[in-house]
């Protein structure tokens, strides 16, 4: 084995330490955050009532694990996320694939993408019941409108920004579109790819729980609303 230098032993120690400083630094905003907040509630500065408190709020948590009925709302939110979130997954690839064989598709729906990606999603959500019914299929759907034209057009653009290089090399090589696509296009745009999906599951949840609080008689949307009408400010905060 290759013994480091006392250079960088010394580098890689001050690295651990920077680390180890931001990770303490993050848990004790976080904490005295709450502390202070907790402070505030028990001394009147704020309204307990409005604003709640960490310690009303654990305890509200801990009345519904308890019962058990936090865990029905988070499992239907979470199925509801994830399902919303594998089939914008699905669509937006296979349609920026359509999308990048077809200019001339690509050119005609492009205005169309630009002008859905902008709708305000929440706008949709009371359109959406109307048209489905108050079914969690109607939620699954919000949380994919979300999210799909967005991604649709963002594959787009990474499909179409791989090395020109590299598609000419194929087209060299006797090879057709179908190659260039899976040995170029596909995997010079997994990045890209994965990184949709990372923004995609957020802006699924999202679509999720605004689905939650108009179509749904359970879910974490479901839930706020109800502490909403309750007055329930621990209720929400969950």
């Amino acid at each position: 084995m290759n013994k480091i230098s006392r250079e960088q032993d010394l580098f890689l120690r001050s690295l651990k330490r920077r680390h180890l400083t931001v990770r303490i630094a993050r848990i004790m905003i976080l904490v005295c955050f709450l502390c202070l907040w907790e402070l505030c509630a028990d001394t009147g500065i704020i309204d307990s009532f409005i604003f709640s408190s960490p310690s009303r709020i654990v305890l509200c948590f801990w009345e519904m694990v308890l019962d058990r009925s936090i865990f029905l709302h988070i499992w239907i939110t979470l199925y509801e996320t994830i399902a919303s979130f594998l089939l914008v997954t699905l669509v937006s690839i296979l349609a920026a694939v359509l999308l990048w064989c077809s200019r001339r598709l690509s050119e005609i729906m492009e205005p169309y993408l630009v002008v859905l990606n902008s709708l305000p999603k929440s706008a949709l959500a009371p359109l959406l019941i109307v048209w489905l019914g108050a079914t969690p299929t109607t939620i699954i759907v919000a949380g994919m409108s979300v999210a799909l034209f967005g991604s649709i057009m963002n594959l787009y653009t990474s499909f179409t920004s791989v090395d020109q290089e590299k598609i000419k090399l194929i087209y060299t090589l006797h090879g057709n579109r179908r190659h260039v696509l899976t040995k170029v296009v596909l995997p010079g745009s997994i990045p890209s790819i994965i990184s949709n999906m990372k923004v995609n599951i957020g802006l699924c949840l999202v679509g999720v729980v605004i689905g939650e609080f108009l179509a749904a008689r359970s879910g974490l949307g479901y839930l706020i609303i109800y502490s909403s009408q309750v007055l329930s400010c621990a209720g929400i905060w969950l």
